[in-house]
C-alpha cells in the first residue's frame, strides 16, 4: 500500500470525513501527543480501580445479561479473550477493505479520547495496523447495531490478538501472519480492552463517513447530466433564475440552480429555441433544483451527524479518570447514526428516480426533435431502448433497499439489549443504493450524449460542452447498434472517479460541490 497522502493525526475530536477517507484510501494515521497523554492516564485509572477489587462491568462481571455475574479478578485477561472470541460470530460476504479500514480509524479516534481504557500499546497496534497495510478481514452481517457493532467489531479484535484472517498486501491470510510478515506482534488483552474494542458504532459510522462523501459526488455528477438531458431535450433554463428559486430559500435549491444556470451559460442549443413559445418542462426536467436540493440538504444533514458519530465515544463503561469514576450508559447505541443511514438511503434514491425519468423523456422525445430510442434507423436498430430498462431496474432495486432497517428491532441477550438500531444493515444497504444511483446516473449520460449528438452543430453550453467532451474521449457516439454495458461501465467510470465534474467545474468556473 503506497502512503504519499499527509498524516492524519487523531485526537478523538476533530477528525473530518475527508480524513477517514484519506486514511481508508491509506493515507499514514498517527495519535496527537495529548491524546497520547490523555490514554495513559485513563489506563492508570483502569489499573487503580481493578487492583481496588471492586465489582467493575466487564471488567469483573460479565456482559450484558451476565452482567451481575461476578467474575474472579485473576481471570480479567481470559475474560476479555472469550470476549472477542465469543463475539466474532459474523457472516456473508466480507466488507470491502476500505471500509474496515475506516471503521479502524474511527475505533483508533474513539480511543484516543481518554475514556475508554485501554493501553497505549493496544492503542498503538491499531495505528499501526492501519499504516502497515494489514486489514482485518470482517464479516458484513452480524451487527444488530447495539451494543454497537459487536460482531464485525470483534473480528476485526481478533487480528489484534493474531487470531482470525486479514488482509496483507492483497493476500488472505491467518492473522498471525499476516501480523508476522507486517512486522508486528500481537497484543495480550489486559482488564477491559476487550469491551473497549468491541463495543461502539465505528463500522457502520466507517460506511457512512465514505458514503456521505460518496453521495456529495453523485450529487454533483447528477447536476452536470441533469444540465446535459434539459440541454438536449430543449428545456427551458428560466427555472434556474435566481429570483424563483430564492422564495424558496433552500440552501440546496439555489445552490443547484446557480450550478445549473452556470453550466449552461452560453448554450447555443439553448439559444436556438429561446422563442418556441413553449412555456414548462416535465416535472423530471423543470424541477431540478427542488429534487436535486433536497437531496444536497438531506446529504448536509447526515453529514453533520455522521461527523459527530465520528468523533464520539461509544463504548461502555466510559472512564472518567479527572472525576475518579467509571459510567454505565448506552453511547454504544446506534441510533443516531442509523436514522441518519436510512435519511440518507432513501434521499440519494432520488438522484436516480428522476435521471431516470429524464432519460426515458430523451428516448421518446418525438416532439422535440429527437428520433425514437435516439437512433436514425428507427426499427432496424433498437438505439437505447434498453439502456433505460437498466435504469429502470436499478430504481426498483432501490425501493427496496432504501426500507428504513431502523425501524425494526429485534431483542437480544436474553432481553437485557431490548431495543436495537439495526444501523449495520442500513449501513450495508446504502453501498449497494450509491452503486444503483451511479448505475442509473450512467444511463441517464448515456441518452444525454446521444441525445447532444442530434443538436449539432450547435454547441453546449460552457460547463455542458466540456463534459460532453470528457465522455466522448471514452465513449463512442451511437451510429449503429452495439451491446451498451461497456458503454455504461465507462460512464460510471467518469461519474465515480469525478473526472465528469472536474471536467464542467473547470470550464465553467464553479464549484459544483
Amino acid at each position: 500500500m503506497v502512503m504519499t497522502a499527509p498524516a492524519v493525526e487523531l485526537d478523538g475530536r476533530h477528525l473530518t470525513l475527508e480524513a477517514i477517507e484519506s486514511a481508508a484510501d491509506g493515507a499514514p494515521v498517527r495519535i496527537a501527543g495529548a491524546a497520547q497523554a490523555r490514554v495513559r492516564a485513563a489506563r492508570e485509572f483502569v489499573d487503580r480501580r481493578f487492583a481496588s477489587g471492586e465489582a467493575i462491568y466487564g471488567v469483573t462481571t460479565g456482559f450484558g445479561r451476565l452482567a451481575n455475574v461476578p467474575v474472579d479478578p485473576q481471570h480479567a485477561a481470559l475474560l476479555q479473550l472469550n470476549l472477542v472470541r465469543s463475539h466474532a460470530s459474523g457472516t456473508g460476504a466480507p466488507l470491502e477493505p476500505r471500509f474496515v479500514r475506516a471503521a479502524g480509524v474511527l475505533r483508533a479516534n474513539s480511543l484516543s479520547a481518554g475514556h475508554s481504557g485501554v493501553r497505549p500499546e493496544t492503542l498503538a497496534l491499531i495505528v499501526e495496523l492501519l499504516n502497515r497495510g494489514v486489514t482485518p478481514v470482517v464479516p458484513c452481517q452480524g451487527s444488530v447495531g447495539a451494543s454497537g457493532d459487536l460482531a464485525p467489531l470483534a473480528h476485526m479484535s481478533l487480528t489484534l490478538i493474531g487470531e482470525g484472517e486479514a488482509l496483507y498486501r492483497g493476500e488472505r491470510l491467518p492473522s498471525a501472519e499476516a501480523l508476522r510478515r507486517a512486522g508486528l506482534e500481537p497484543v495480550v488483552l489486559g482488564a477491559k480492552e476487550g469491551l473497549a474494542l468491541i463495543n461502539g458504532t465505528q463500522v457502520m459510522t466507517g460506511i457512512a463517513a465514505l458514503g456521505v462523501l460518496r453521495a456529495q459526488r453523485l450529487a454533483s455528477a447528477a447536476d452536470v447530466i441533469g444540465a446535459m438531458s434539459l440541454e438536449a431535450f430543449l428545456g427551458t433554463e428560466r427555472v434556474f433564475d435566481r429570483r424563483l428559486n430564492e422564495l424558496r430559500p433552500h440552501p440546496g435549491q439555489s445552490r443547484v440552480a446557480a450550478n445549473l444556470k452556470a453550466l449552461l451559460a452560453d448554450s447555443e442549443i439553448v439559444q436556438s429555441h429561446a422563442e418556441c413559445g413553449r412555456v414548462q418542462d416535465p416535472y423530471s426536467f423543470r424541477c431540478i433544483p427542488v429534487v436535486h436540493g433536497a437531496v444536497r440538504d438531506s446529504i448536509a444533514h447526515v453529514r453533520r451527524v455522521t461527523e459527530t458519530e465520528a468523533n464520539s465515544v461509544t463504548d461502555n463503561p466510559l472512564v472518567f479518570p479527572e472525576d475518579g469514576e467509571f459510567l454505565s450508559g448506552g453511547n454504544f447505541h446506534g441510533e443516531p447514526i442509523a436514522l441518519a443511514i436510512d435519511f440518507l438511503k432513501f434521499a440519494i434514491c432520488e438522484l436516480a428516480s428522476i435521471g431516470e425519468r429524464r432519460l426515458y423523456l430523451l428516448l421518446n422525445a418525438e416532439d422535440r426533435g429527437l428520433p425514437l430510442f435516439l437512433t436514425g434507423r428507427s426499427g432496424l436498430q433498437s438505439g437505447l431502448m434498453i439502456v433505460q430498462y437498466a435504469a429502470a431496474a436499478t430504481v426498483n432495486d432501490n425501493k427496496a433497499l432504501a426500507w428504513p432497517s431502523s425501524v425494526d428491532s429485534i431483542p437480544t441477550s436474553a432481553g437485557q439489549e431490548d431495543h436495537v438500531s439495526m444501523g449495520m444493515t442500513s449501513a450495508n444497504n446504502l453501498n449497494r443504493v450509491l452503486d444503483n444511483v451511479e448505475g442509473a446516473l450512467a444511463c441517464e449520460l448515456l441518452g444525454a450524449l446521444a441525445a447532444t449528438d442530434f443538436r449539432r452543430p450547435l454547441r453546449s453550453g460552457r460547463g455542458t460542452q466540456a463534459a460532453y467532451e470528457a465522455a466522448r474521449a471514452t465513449i463512442a457516439p451511437w451510429t449503429e447498434d452495439r451491446a451498451p454495458a461497456p458503454d455504461i461501465a465507462a460512464a460510471r467510470q467518469l461519474i465515480g472517479s469525478g473526472d465528469l465534474v472536474r471536467a464542467a467545474e473547470a470550464a465553467a468556473g464553479v464549484a459544483l460541490a
